[in-house]
């Protein structure tokens, strides 16, 4: 990104009527995921998209790993604090990989990395958890919802073979469960699949109907 605000607006020719009760809002997506903005428009609403440079990701190295996704998405909401209008509501979000060892898997820097932690992944068990704010001028919920994810032994080849043509580095944990490694690699889930894609968009219907 070049420092700019990206904006993009996303309509739906299907209007969902179950979310009368957000006629009066402007409803804005704070993310530049492509997945977000496919998994908000599912639910037949309106919205624009409009992604903050350089928000600040970090966290508390003594936080508890199941807090940091909620802690990030608040930080996220507060950076368009300023920029909120009387008729803006707000959704921002944060998705983290944490394994068994409680070990936080988040973007990965590089090639090299994103090796490293599909390896860590392969055999095992990990948690996803994805925190989500809605914000207004008038109000504000959150919440986090967490599903586990086990994995198949991946062999050296699939790994590379997944990296070479996904390039999955905009990923939490090197991985999009939709994507081709999802379909080989993922032998179970024990929760919301579109919460492990990065929006738990079912609890979010939920919320966004009693806001």
């Amino acid at each position: 990104m070049d420092g700019r605000r990206s904006l993009l607006l996303v309509t739906n020719k299907h209007t969902n009527t179950m979310l009368n009760n957000l006629k009066k809002y402007n409803i804005i997506l704070g993310s530049n995921s492509p997945r977000r903005r496919t998994l908000l428009a599912g639910l037949d609403v309106s919205f624009e998209v409009k992604a903050m440079p350089d928000i600040d990701e970090s966290y508390p190295a003594e936080m508890p790993p199941q807090d940091v996704p909620l802690y990030i998405a608040e930080n996220k909401a507060a950076a368009y604090d300023s920029l909120l209008k009387e008729n803006d509501l707000l959704i921002t979000a944060d998705t983290v990989v944490i394994l068994s060892s409680g070990e936080i898997l988040g973007k990965p820097k590089d090639k090299e990395d994103a090796t490293k932690m599909l390896k860590q992944l392969s055999g095992c068990e990990h948690r996803v958890i994805t925190g989500v704010c809605i914000i207004s001028k008038e109000k504000s919920t959150k919440f986090a919802v967490t599903s586990s994810v086990n994995f198949a032994k991946l062999t050296d080849d699939e790994i590379a073979y997944y990296l070479e043509k996904y390039s999955p580095y905009d990923k939490a944990g090197s991985y999009g469960i939709q994507e081709w490694i999802g379909y080989v690699g993922v032998e179970c889930i024990n929760g919301s699949f579109y919460n492990v894609m990065g929006l738990p968009v079912q609890r979010l219907y939920n919320e966004l109907k009693t806001f």
